[in-house]
């Protein structure tokens, strides 16, 4: 049987803070300010649309979003932009754009931008099983380029860009779905950046994209409807019923940060800390802890590794669920072991973990 109070340390959905699990849930009984459950509540009315713009503002302070992007609520996750993006950027245009393909999820994004124009691949690490990303100055950009996509954070091999890729001159998109709100970054570095909440942000359903908005104006014709941003910002994510139990939780989420944590700079410094203590400790047993991907490309957020053999990767996962750590198993395309460190999760969870990881060692070492 599980242990009854589980940590959680799943690759996604990831985990919620236990101030927002708390008020997550009387608000399905009786959301504040409105006799009546969030399950229930109108997303025309008065108290959603509130809430939306509350939500944005929070973001748009927690990132320090100028007025010329738009901040949207969407649907479809991440998966769904794979095709928007393209079908606004590279739609009937003569210009190549520029992907790399660093991991499972951003080998996901590229079909669909092949189906609206030409693509480039600048980096593509699946040769080497996306065990590291690109050097700094190891990719050719060019130019000339309709935009670069890239995915900051891998979930699945557990590789983080630490530095930023791409061109100044050239729209630079970026799937952040996984780090998101979990450091700083300059948004204006950035055309377009969209990143889907079941990490750091909230509950699965909800997709946030920001979006420049000289970027529309480029925007083809004839676009199907849900598939076109123009008609997002005209009616400010309400185009069609939007996911509102995850836009309000994701809100909670954003007031935790700002007021709780203290921003995003002071979040960061938690993150780097607990990947630090648990890099360590698989660090300090080589032989029995095996890290997936290069140091200097190790992700804060999600922690990869095997032990050394598949029989031990099953005995952990059961023992480590059986002992109250749940979501431990690397993603089904890759096997092996995955602790994810998202910012709900604390040093005190990396620490029990931690302890558990050496004492299993201890007693299965040769």
């Amino acid at each position: 049987m599980p242990h009854p109070n589980s940590l959680n340390f799943s690759g996604g959905p990831g985990a919620l803070p236990p101030q927002v699990l708390q008020e997550a849930s009387e608000a399905v009984i009786q959301a504040p300010g409105i006799n009546q459950s969030i399950l229930g509540i109108s997303h025309r009315s008065d108290w959603f649309l509130n809430i939306l713009q509350e939500s944005e503002e929070y973001y748009r302070a927690l990132l320090n979003i100028p007025p010329d992007y738009h901040v949207l609520q969407l649907q479809g996750g991440s998966s769904l932009q794979f095709s928007m993006i393209p079908i606004l950027l590279l739609r009937g245009k003569t210009k190549t754009a520029e992907y790399m393909k660093t991991g499972y999820w951003s080998a996901k994004s590229i079909p669909d931008a092949e189906r609206e124009g030409k693509v480039r691949v600048l980096y593509d690490g699946e040769s080497h099983s996306y065990s590291r990303l690109p050097f700094d100055g190891e990719v050719t950009h060019y130019p000339t380029a309709a935009y670069f996509h890239y995915v900051s954070n891998e979930t699945v091999e557990g590789l983080q860009f630490h530095y930023l890729p791409g061109l100044k001159t050239v729209t630079r998109v970026c799937d952040m779905s996984s780090d998101f709100l979990s450091r700083p970054f300059n948004i204006q570095d950035y055309g377009l950046v969209y990143a889907h909440a079941q990490k750091n942000l909230g509950p699965a359903g909800l997709t946030l994209v920001i979006l420049k908005d000289e970027l529309l104006k480029q925007a083809p014709d004839n676009v199907h409807s849900m598939l076109d941003y123009k008609n997002h910002v005209a009616i400010k994510s309400v185009y069609n019923t939007p996911p509102v139990f995850a836009i309000y939780v994701s809100l909670l989420v954003a007031h935790w940060l700002k007021n709780k944590i203290g921003g995003l700079e002071k979040m960061a410094v938690l993150n780097q800390r607990k990947a630090q203590a648990l890099y360590g400790l698989i660090d300090l047993h080589p032989d029995f802890f095996k890290a997936h991907a290069a140091k200097h490309d190790r992700s804060l957020m999600n922690v990869t590794f095997r032990l050394p053999s598949v029989e031990l990767d099953h005995l952990f996962l059961k023992e480590a669920y059986d002992a109250g750590f749940y979501g431990l198993e690397g993603h089904r395309s890759m096997g092996g072991l995955r602790a994810s460190l998202y910012n709900a999760v604390t040093q005190e969870d990396v620490a029990k973990l931690m302890e558990f990881m050496e004492a299993f060692r201890k007693q299965h070492s040769q």
